[in-house]
């Protein structure tokens, strides 16, 4: 009993060890990863800027990186870059919200009645094929022009998405754990809340980050079509101007939001299914 006793202390400090080295194997891949990823940037923004100062390239068109930033810091020191950016991120934000909010609970709803799921499945086909730029003069004519139709342009990309995702992910829960429920006289309610719900989470909150990309597709092709303000406006007038650096530039201050939106996402999934 005395050797067991000395045994176990002896084998938790063996786990403890190994877990401790598996975490400082994968902190160092992870610094690896992101190590090359800021050099393959680098090494892009290094080839682009000496592509553009050699003439490499058609610097009317491309531009190149100085040139790009020059503009982002004229455009902020004079106050004009503010008001677009707040007005796309707003929509963003509410795009991505509502999308993710109705696309969850509409996902809900079909799984809850097979019969409608059956009713609304071809709808939701054919409604997710559609061009949603086809789509977006019709909203504008519905909603008028500005930040309601710009919002339900990008509804109309993120509801569709995550309600095929979030149901497929309730179709996909192991088919066990509902008979376990349903021999103990489980009713659906039971099933949803303790077997099909908890078992999706994850995709759930998957779900997220895939909705960042397309709400910010949403926005942007309904600022194309309706805006007078907003990172898309901007875009459609450099390229009336024939100002291809203020394009690229409204590019760049797309993808750098985004990304802080991506990341933030990530940081809140980890934090959820952490806790869960």
């Amino acid at each position: 009993m005395q050797a067991d006793a000395t045994r176990l202390p002896d084998q938790e400090r063996l786990l403890r060890e190994k877990w401790n080295q598996h975490r400082k194997q994968k902190r160092k891949r992870n610094h690896m990863v992101l190590a090359v990823q800021i050099f393959l940037l680098l090494l892009f923004i290094g080839w682009w800027e000496l592509a553009g100062r050699m003439k490499w390239i058609d610097v009317l068109i491309f531009s190149y990186p100085s040139k790009v930033a020059q503009q982002i810091f004229k455009d902020a020191a004079s106050g004009e870059l503010w008001p677009h950016l707040a007005m796309t991120v707003g929509e963003t934000a509410v795009g991505f919200l509502l999308g993710t909010l109705l696309g969850t609970l509409l996902a809900v709803l079909i799984w809850w009645s097979p019969f409608l799921s059956k009713v609304l499945d071809p709808y939701m086909v054919v409604f997710n094929s559609m061009p949603k730029v086809a789509l977006g003069p019709i909203f504008i004519v519905m909603f008028g022009a500005g930040f309601t139709a710009i919002v339900v342009t990008t509804l109309s990309i993120t509801v569709i998405v995550t309600t095929l995702v979030v149901y497929n992910s309730f179709n996909e829960v192991d088919a066990n754990l509902v008979k376990v429920i349903r021999t103990f006289g489980g009713q659906r309610r039971d099933v949803f809340m303790k077997a099909i719900l908890p078992a999706s989470f994850p995709t759930i909150v998957s779900t997220l980050k895939v909705n960042v990309g397309m709400a910010w597709v949403g926005v942007i092709v309904g600022e194309f079509l309706v805006a007078k303000i907003g990172l898309g406006y901007l875009i459609v007038y450099g390229f009336q101007v024939f100002n291809f650096t203020l394009v690229i530039s409204s590019l760049v201050i797309i993808a750098v939001v985004a990304t802080a939106m991506y990341q933030l996402v990530v940081y809140i999934e980890r934090k959820l299914v952490r806790e869960r």
